[in-house]
């Protein structure tokens, strides 16, 4: 049974070493990113949770259609087109936690 080992080339996909280099520290700065934004919005979803209770114990609807439009719209802006699935990803993770 031999053991393989992969080159940082290989694992990259880049064809030199510093090509390599460069996508793993860009790699390790994207993970440091990603946790970063998961961290967001799991924060996002708690706060969201908190209006929603309040909206509701206050006889209101769980869901505010008007403001959801202006998350839309504030993400489709910044983003372009592919933000308002972003956008729509995010409001379905923190709807009905209540």
């Amino acid at each position: 049974m031999s053991l393989t080992t992969t080159s940082p080339a290989c694992e990259t996909g880049a064809r030199t070493p510093e090509a390599a280099a460069l996508i793993g520290d860009a790699r390790e700065r994207i993970d440091s990113l990603d946790d970063r934004i998961i961290g967001l919005i799991q924060e996002r979803m708690a706060v969201s949770a908190v209006i929603q209770e309040a909206r509701i114990s206050s006889g209101g609807r769980r869901v505010n259609l008007a403001r959801e439009m202006e998350v839309l719209s504030r993400y489709r802006d910044a983003v372009g087109k592919p933000g308002t699935s972003l956008a729509m990803t995010l409001l379905e993770l923190c709807r009905g936690r209540v």
